[in-house]
């Protein structure tokens, strides 16, 4: 009876994790052409980063990556969201096929220079990128392939209006999760899939 138990405690064990493993979804809503269902995928875009590299589509080229809109003089939200994706980003610095994008919504004030300064004070050293570029352009991607927000409004504090989320992002341009970044327990959530999608990766 006791191997019999311990079988069954091992059959629920492997459940439990085949379970916790379950495939993440792909967001968006797709379109059926014939027998292929098509996801939409991360609009091609091109942007400056901290270090004045350009940064585009092709910088994530069999990455994963994670993405948010930020700016650094944003009194509400910003700093809460940095310190949590800082918790990601400690993780996963030193694997490679991690990346992090943060686009800033105020290019006029977030400039290279500014934004370098941010890395290095909070010892950022590689595999996050900190964008900027023409403003409309960064609006655009936001909605059009993030499902996040982003505009000036003066009556907001700091001036924007922004989504407060993390965007998970797969090696084929897919958008795989969405994070409330000043949820602690959706950080924790985030560094879970980030492994599950590296492992789903991994499996092809």
């Amino acid at each position: 009876m006791k191997k019999i138990g311990l079988i069954l405690l091992h059959s629920l064990l492997v459940i439990s994790c085949e379970k916790a493993q379950e495939k993440l979804p792909i967001l968006g809503n797709p379109i059926v052409k014939g027998n292929e269902t098509q996801y939409p995928r991360i609009k091609d875009f091109s942007f400056m980063n901290q270090d004045s590299l350009k940064i585009t589509n092709n910088t994530f080229d069999g990455k994963i990556y994670i993405a948010d809109f930020i700016f650094l003089s944003c009194p509400s939200i910003c700093p809460k969201m940095n310190v949590q994706l800082k918790k990601v980003y400690d993780v996963y610095k030193t694997n490679d096929e991690v990346l992090f994008l943060s686009h800033t919504i105020d290019p006029e004030h977030d400039t290279i220079p500014r934004l370098k300064a941010y890395t290095v004070d909070n010892d950022i050293k590689k595999n996050w990128h900190f964008v900027t570029g023409n403003r409309d352009s960064i609006y655009k991607i936001a909605t059009e392939s993030y499902f996040a927000m982003a505009y000036p409004d003066k009556n907001e504090p700091g001036g924007f209006v922004h989504s407060g989320g993390f965007l998970l992002i797969d090696k084929n341009r897919h958008v795989r999760g969405v994070y409330d970044g000043t949820n602690p327990k959706e950080t924790t959530r985030l560094i879970a899939d980030v492994k599950n999608l590296l492992e789903e990766s991994a499996a092809k």
